[in-house]
């Protein structure tokens, strides 16, 4: 089941950049975590206020932004 309803944007919050559930707190932050090694425990101790289906959420968000179109130019 997707959980991409928790990634939300708001002009008033981040300036309009995807964050987690209305929070200050970006979807780019966190994947930059993970990226440098941070495990989800880690992060989830870091920052309480997030659950673990915000996670799956901004892997699942992360994977469809690099499903893009490939144009060939003959």
């Amino acid at each position: 089941m997707s959980e991409l309803h928790r990634i939300t944007f708001d002009p008033q919050v981040c300036s309009g950049r995807p964050t987690i559930r209305g929070l200050r707190i970006r979807v780019k932050d966190i994947l930059e975590l993970m990226a440098a090694g941070a495990g989800h425990d880690e992060i989830l101790e870091d920052y309480p206020m997030l659950e673990r289906e915000d996670l799956t959420a901004i892997l699942e968000y992360a994977a469809r932004q690099s499903d893009h179109t490939v144009l060939r130019v003959a």
